[in-house]
Parts: structure tokens; sequence; C-alpha cells
């Protein structure tokens, strides 16, 4: 059975201060909690402020973005190299925030997940629809693309996490009802496993979109959704810890 994951993106928050505060919150109160994975990622300069917190906990790091070379002239970019460094294990490729305020393509997202793949980080693929796409009706063409282009060359899955975060639910207060991103996500795991064969069942799927603990409850009872991926949620210790055990306690 797949395990779950909850993973904190902190985005554009916390100081090193808060970042340190955060996170010793939540390794305190998860010391209990088995059976998943805990993840946070907090801006690049608080990486190495959470890593010194987090060492020896279950709770391991993330980035919330990387380049897809080893160095270079490549002004603000940051390498996977120096993601390991400050003791990283995933990094989240493709945002939708990323995608739409910096103009990421889905060629990108591929150049990255592989690039991460070869340096040892897992990245976590994030797809999903705007609105617009969704309401025209073409939300599985939209994430097909997206799903297969990320993928694309790339030979194996047991070291990838796909999420889904519908672009329309991301902090907007909105969130996909069970049923809808069950229903997406279910089409995710069919076109990996058409590419993939079986291994898709060990794939982790995460939901993300306005994810609080009121709602995580509904949304882990579906069987194609492993876990997820929290904005807004993850910024206070007691809200993302009372998501992680809801999920726990599910699954």
């Amino acid at each position: 059975m797949r395990g779950w994951m909850v993973a904190g993106n902190w985005k554009m928050h916390n100081t090193q201060d808060e970042a340190r505060t955060l996170s010793k919150y939540i390794v305190d109160n998860t010391v209990n909690i088995q059976g998943g994975e805990i993840v946070l990622a907090p801006p690049f300069t608080s990486l190495s402020v959470v890593y010194d917190v987090i060492k020896g906990s279950q709770v391991k790091l993330a980035a919330q973005n990387m380049y897809y070379e080893d160095k270079g002239a490549y002004t603000g970019e940051v390498s996977p190299a120096m993601l390991k460094d400050t003791g990283c294990s995933y990094v989240i490729i493709g945002h939708s925030e990323r995608r739409k305020y910096f103009h990421e393509t889905d060629e990108g997202v591929n150049l990255k997940t592989k690039k991460a793949l070869s340096s040892g980080l897992m990245p976590i693929v994030c797809v999903g629809e705007t609105l617009e796409e969704r309401e025209k009706g073409i939300t599985e063409y939209v994430v097909g693309i997206q799903v297969k282009k990320a993928l694309n060359g790339i030979d194996g899955i047991a070291d990838i996490v796909i999420a889904y975060e519908p672009v329309w639910a991301i902090g907007t207060g909105k969130n996909a009802t069970p049923e809808e991103a069950e229903a997406v996500q279910k089409f995710i795991r069919g076109i990996v496993r058409d590419i993939y064969g079986s291994a898709a069942d060990n794939l982790k799927i995460l939901y993300g979109g306005s994810v609080t603990a009121d709602n995580i409850g509904s949304l882990i009872e579906m069987e194609d959704i492993d876990g997820a991926l929290v904005g807004g949620a993850s910024l206070k210790g007691e809200g993302f810890v009372g998501i992680i055990k809801r999920v726990a306690e599910k699954r």
C-alpha cells in the first residue's frame, strides 16, 4: 500500500527566526506519527535553518524550485547541488505560481524533473488546470499534457511525487470536492499506468488547493489521494499538524 505524504509549501513567507520556530513546533508535535512522510518547503533563505531543526527527525526538507544546470552564469538561480548541500531531499517543480508569474513551461518542468532525479533529489511535480479550462471542460486535456510532458524521457517513477493542484483552488478558499479531486487524480494515475504499467500503483499523488484540517479528512478517504501539498495552512503550526494527524489517522 502507498504511504501518505503531507508537504508544507511556505512560499514567500517566514524569516529565519519564524522558520525556526514553526519547524520546531512541527517536529515536536509529530514525533509519534508514523507511516508516512512529512515535508517542509521553506524559502531558500531558511533551508539551512530548518534543516538544523529537523535533522534526526522524520521531517524532510524540500526546496520550492531549482534550476536544471549544475552551475553557471544564471543570476538568481539555485542548483540541485546547492539544495542538497542545505539538506534537501525533495524539490517542488512546476507549481502553478511558477508557471503563471515566471512563465515556466512544460518543457522546463521536464528538464528540472530530469535534473532533480539525476542529482538525487525527489521531485514533487505540480499539475493543474485554471478555472477557465475547467469551465471549458478541458481539465483532462490540460492535465494530461502536463503529466505526459513532465515525464517525457524519464525511465521510472519510483522517486517522483505528483501533486494535482487545480489553479482555481489555490489561495482562494475554494477547493475541489473530494469527488472532483479523485476523478482527476484517478485520471492522472491512469496516464502514468499507460506509460509505466503497474509502477503507477505505487506513485504518490497529492492534492493541493486550500487544504485545511477541516477538509482534508474527506479528501484523504479517496482512493487516489495519497496526501496533500499544503499552502497557507502550513504557516500555522497547529493547523498543519492537524492536517498531518488527520491524514495519518485515515491512512
